[in-house]
């Protein structure tokens, strides 16, 4: 098949080997990749398609979707957030109307993961350095140049990119997600327990200002000193901490004025401080309080 070239296009030079039609998305195959070309000539469109109409990446297909005009591909990104790749031509209604879309693509939709490659059929009036340095593309070409398997290469090469591009970002988003978690986690313990760290002899490290305060104590009435409970009870810690295990047991601990208070305490391995010291920490609450940790089933 042969179509006619326009705006100096000389279609021949394509090299099309395979005039097949799209084969589409069979049944229970994976989503193709969504192409989208972009160009004011509507053979263009027709040879671009049927040169990649066997193409596949990932044992996904290749779906067209086809705009004229730089006003109708920015519609169809709009619209059409899974776009992967925009075959997109420099001059259409206007001679910079291609490097407007990127403008708008990047910056009005911000839509940092589609990758861009930009054809032209008027290499005289594109000046090819400037626009590779200043356009955030992944490839830019002049029509004549662009043969069947130069295409084929540009085009499985964008999608590879926006394959680890997509990847990247949905790791980002899951770690965030933690983040956001382990942040609810933290402030939900803030509220609801007080902390402190422990060495293998079961000495304090580390004590929070909630503990302090609510202990009626100073930081350095605590500092290298037994956790304020039951001699037994250090015993029993001391014997667990050696075996660097996440467990947990009903405390009775004396407040700096003398008082006892019956607490529920469970003890985290730690990794290593930059001391070398091997550290657990220490959650304690009342036994309501545990009940009612978010997303707290029951207690231990």
């Amino acid at each position: 098949m042969r179509a006619k070239a326009t705006n100096d296009v000389a279609v021949s030079d394509w090299l099309i080997e395979d005039d097949l039609p799209d084969a589409g998305n069979p049944s229970g195959a994976a989503d193709p990749w969504r192409v989208l070309i972009v160009d004011d000539d509507v053979d263009v469109h027709v040879v671009t398609k049927f040169s990649l109409s066997n193409a596949s990446f990932m044992g996904r297909r290749l779906s067209f979707l086809h705009a004229y005009s730089g006003a109708e591909a920015l519609a169809l990104l709009r619209g059409t957030p899974d776009i992967a790749m925009v075959l997109l031509d420099v001059i259409m209604e206007t001679d910079d109307a291609g490097l407007r879309v990127i403008g708008q693509i990047r910056d009005e939709l911000g839509n940092k993961l589609v990758r861009i490659v930009l054809r032209t059929g008027q290499p005289g009036q594109a000046l090819e350095h400037g626009i590779i340095l200043d356009y955030d593309i992944s490839d830019f070409w002049y029509k004549t140049d662009l043969t069947t398997r130069k295409l084929f290469t540009t085009v499985i090469s964008s999608l590879r990119t926006y394959a680890n591009l997509q990847a990247q970002q949905q790791q980002i988003t899951a770690l965030n997600a933690a983040l956001a978690e382990s942040l609810r986690i933290g402030t939900a313990l803030e509220q609801h327990t007080l902390l402190l760290s422990v060495d293998q002899r079961g000495h304090v490290v580390n004590v929070s200002d909630q503990f302090c305060a609510a202990f009626q104590y100073q930081p350095e009435d605590l500092f290298e000193r037994p956790i304020p409970c039951q001699q037994e009870q250090q015993q029993a810690i001391v014997a667990h901490l050696a075996q660097q295990i996440s467990w947990a047991s009903d405390l009775t601990m004396q407040a700096g004025d003398g008082s006892a208070h019956q607490l529920h305490a469970t003890f985290v391995p730690l990794a290593d401080n930059d001391k070398g010291l091997r550290l657990h920490l220490v959650m304690l609450t009342t036994r309501q309080q545990w009940l009612n940790l978010p997303d707290r089933a029951d207690a231990p």
